[in-house]
């Protein structure tokens, strides 16, 4: 087998465990590209990326993506990073592959393992996919599937693909080194469905909804935007994050509807049953079981949810 000469480009987690699968393969990584330092955490420390932590430890040479060409790399390998002018990912002999987080050509876009989750999929995947103009819509190299638990969220399917993408990507670089890979297009279908950038206005739960769909949304957003509701206690308005919740289907429902014994269980109902909600946070404190925040909060019996 022959072996690449790999250029690098990611920022996040997600990427580091494709960056050590290179490293445990037959290729050589030549050159790292990652996003600049940046601000973060609440004393607005400067902080490098995680691919940078892990790129200085492994002795990896980081650059600035105008030193690429001299670099002579076979291909270039993203994950997780930044949109890419043509003139970078078309520099090398074998150009670019892009590992997303899908199993494309469904749920293009910048949370796919979110949309994923809030549609009630059972499974999902990686696609290693030669780049293009079109966002997430380039040839494919190869797809791994990945199944979704009933009760899986964002953070699980996260670390569970990471390592899959990491497999994934040398298997990918694998084919091309040994010659005629093969790559076939995606498929326009009317049946895509797509993984748009999310917001804060759309965590908002909507409790007439069923129940498992209100699951499946929160979820999909947990620990990370995370879902939220706008609890009408009294004449106070305050916005609750809800993190986990088992749902009980009932015959009927009762939308927007709270109860509690005050101690040790908070329901909150939907169209056709409740959510046993079992981890949240309110403002101001930690994320945390519902037991605990019942013993220093005081819900009323029944309290309205706003839509």
């Amino acid at each position: 087998m022959n072996s690449l000469k790999v250029v690098f480009l990611g920022t996040p987690d997600f990427a580091v465990e494709s960056l050590k699968a290179i490293d445990g393969s037959n290729h050589q990584i030549v050159g790292v590209v990652t996003m600049p330092d940046k601000k973060m955490g609440r004393g607005r420390k400067v902080q490098g990326s995680a691919v940078k932590k892990y790129a200085e430890e492994m002795g990896h040479f980081l650059m600035q993506p105008e030193e690429l060409k001299s670099l002579h790399a076979d291909i270039f390998v993203v994950v997780a990073f930044r949109m890419l002018p043509e003139i970078v990912w078309n520099m090398p002999m074998h150009g670019t592959v892009n590992v997303h987080g899908s199993l494309l050509p469904q749920y293009r876009g910048a949370a796919p393992i979110n949309w994923a989750i809030i549609n009630g999929e059972n499974e999902t995947g990686v696609t290693v996919f030669r780049l293009k103009h079109e966002i997430d819509t380039g040839d494919i190299l190869l797809r791994k599937s990945l199944p979704i638990g009933e009760n899986d969220n964002v953070e699980d399917i996260h670390n569970k693909m990471m390592r899959v993408g990491g497999r994934a990507v040398v298997e990918g670089l694998d084919l091309i080194s040994n010659g005629n890979p093969t790559y076939l297009p995606q498929l326009e279908t009317s049946d895509l469905k797509p993984a748009p950038k999310i917001f804060k206005e759309t965590c908002k739960i909507n409790w007439n909804q069923p129940i498992l769909e209100i699951h499946n949304f929160i979820r999909g957003l947990s620990p990370y935007p995370s879902s939220w509701t706008t609890v009408i206690n009294g004449e106070k308005l305050m916005d609750i994050k809800i993190y986990k919740a088992n749902p009980v289907s009932e015959n009927e429902g009762n939308s927007g509807k709270v109860s509690t014994d005050r101690k040790t269980f908070l329901h909150i109902y939907g169209k056709d049953g409740y959510l046993e909600i079992t981890e949240l946070q309110i403002p101001g404190k930690r994320r945390m079981p519902v037991s605990d925040l019942l013993r220093g909060f005081t819900f009323e019996e029944r309290i309205s949810i706003s839509e």
